[in-house]
């Protein structure tokens, strides 16, 4: 479709943040802003005229505040995308993650004010969200007036809008099924060296793989391992990077995962520090683990799982009691801390064979390379889909270095999680 700019509602009763974010959107050529409201009631009065492809919205204002607006707009079956601003104080992270509860998609910590030295990453980011789910919320529409889909229905608790939008947005689609036959290549060998080495590569059309064409690819996977020199290696943990559009899709991913899945799970989500208690908290409360925030020392233990506590990285180290969590401060990588690649490469030297890796929606290319030690040591790899990733950043890159043994649409990855761990325990 011929696309139009992403038009944006700000809401926040500052009106320095508000000129702030205003200039974020008009400085991009293909976002508009559409208009700014002071509170949340004021915001509702302006919808219909404004008819905005995204909300930025401020949690607390006077009148209405950014809460209320969210329980009025499940009520009123509003299904514009939300991305929250948020502070970094204690009480904002649980309130942001209230919100998320709520149906906001996304959220993005407030710049200080104009000076901000992070400024222009926050900018960045922004922007990345606003082209993200506004371009989703735009092309779920077009569907709607071309009756070219069953149209949306209003946010889930996870904040997904339950359509039937499953078209790539950008790019061609290339869906890739994997047969590899003998050993494994090194990781650090080219992806073409890898195809010209009998590698069956399949180019789809411009169009999502069919779930019957997905579900064959899994059952080829499920057969070359279990014929493979792996065979009788079990899965022993899960590790799931994971960045921009994460929050909702874990939730998703996590609400639908098997209560006796049976092995350890560890998250690197690129999130503040600050925040990620809660956000631990709040996945526990849709899914049937237990979900916690990591600390140091703390024991893998099968059905637990541990979220990388924000600015901190997350490896783990074989003791002779068991596999423990490792939480640090080094350096940041790839401009993370937590770097999905610091996890990646440490369940590889821990686990080889018995693991399995899930690189999700995200800006950048974190995780994308340390993947390949995974997939090169025996272990299974999953990546989110295109048509599914609210950034399809992360999940490319790795997929482009061939290094993703299967694409998975979110609404399908917490089934084919468990499915995997059932074959092969």
């Amino acid at each position: 479709m011929d696309w139009q700019p992403v038009s944006v509602l700000v809401v926040d009763d500052s009106a320095l943040m508000r000129n702030l974010i205003g200039r974020m959107v008009e400085a991009e050529p293909d976002l508009r802003l559409a208009g700014k409201a002071m509170n949340g009631l004021f915001a509702l009065q302006k919808l219909d005229k404004l008819d905005p492809d995204i909300i930025i919205l401020d949690i607390e204002m006077p009148e209405m505040n950014g809460i209320q607006f969210l329980e009025e707009r499940r009520r009123r079956r509003i299904d514009i995308p939300v991305v929250i601003l948020s502070s970094l104080a204690q009480r904002g992270a649980r309130v942001t993650m209230d919100a998320l509860a709520l149906g906001a998609c996304d959220f993005i910590m407030k710049p200080s004010g104009s000076e901000s030295e992070d400024l222009h990453v926050i900018a960045e980011q922004l922007t990345h969200m606003i082209r993200s789910y506004g371009r989703q919320y735009q092309n779920r529409r077009q569907m709607l007036r071309t009756g070219r889909g069953d149209g949306a229905a209003p946010p889930d608790e996870g904040g997904a809008a339950k359509s039937a939008v499953t078209q790539q947005r950008t790019g061609a689609a290339v869906e890739r099924t994997a047969s590899r036959t003998g050993d494994r290549p090194s990781a650090a060998e080219p992806a073409a060296a890898r195809g010209a080495a009998g590698s069956a590569v399949h180019v789809a059309e411009e169009t999502p793989v069919a779930a019957p064409q997905r579900a064959g690819a899994l059952e080829a996977l499920i057969a070359k391992r279990a014929k493979g020199r792996y065979a009788t290696e079990p899965l022993e943990v899960l590790a799931i990077g994971i960045s921009t559009g994460g929050p909702n899709a874990l939730r998703k991913v996590f609400a639908g995962i098997a209560a006796d899945l049976g092995i350890p799970v560890l998250v690197v989500q690129h999130m503040p520090a600050g925040f990620t208690e809660e956000f631990a908290r709040s996945l526990d409360r849709v899914c049937p683990l237990e979900v916690r925030e990591a600390h140091e020392g703390d024991l893998l233990r099968p059905g637990r799982v541990l979220i990388a506590p924000g600015n901190k990285h997350l490896s783990v180290e074989r003791m002779p009691l068991g596999v423990v969590a490792h939480v640090g401060e080094e350096a940041a990588v790839n401009g993370h801390r937590p770097s999905v690649d610091v996890l990646f490469d440490a369940v590889a030297k821990v686990y080889g064979p018995r693991s399995m890796a899930v690189i999700m929606t995200g800006m950048g290319r974190d995780g994308a390379q340390n993947l390949g030690h995974i997939y090169s040591s025996g272990g299974i790899t999953l990546g989110q889909d295109q048509a599914t990733s609210i950034v399809y950043g992360m999940p490319k890159v790795a997929w482009e270095k061939g290094f993703v043994q299967l694409q998975v649409p979110l609404q399908e990855m917490a089934e084919t999680i468990n499915r995997l761990v059932r074959e092969f325990r």
